[in-house]
């Protein structure tokens, strides 16, 4: 599978908006529900929202239900990320990716290995 690379990250302040994108490779995007995950210091990867292939079907962690919005472009091959509301609590790296629903929770799909840099989200008080 090709490359993703995230962008759209910054600093900004509580309550702002930011809106983040993922652009991937034909070979990656195609026919892959695609899910972004955060990775705040000192904690582990956790999921944030997924989107599935047609784009008809969406599911969003707890923490960002009803701020956080994603949506893809398959003809672009890009998937994104509207973040409204946002908190201090919100600030991570984000990190896309291909993804499925294992063991009851959206994972990145275990045949993915080409992740991309990220995006840093810091979110000021």
């Amino acid at each position: 599978q090709g490359q993703v690379v995230e962008s759209g990250g910054g600093l900004v302040q509580a309550g702002g908006s930011l809106r983040l994108s993922c652009a991937a490779s034909g070979r990656t995007f195609g026919g892959a529900d695609m899910g972004w995950f955060r990775q705040a210091p000192g904690k582990e990867r956790e999921f944030v929202a997924a989107i599935s292939w047609s784009g008809g079907s969406t599911d969003y962690a707890d923490s960002v239900k009803g701020r956080f919005t994603i949506s893809r472009d398959n003809a672009k091959n890009t998937v994104y990320l509207q973040m409204n509301s946002l908190k201090p609590e919100d600030t991570a790296v984000y990190y896309c990716a291909p993804s499925t629903i294992l063991l009851g929770r959206w994972q990145p799909r275990t045949d993915f290995r080409s992740w991309g840099q990220g995006t840093q989200v810091t979110v000021s008080s």
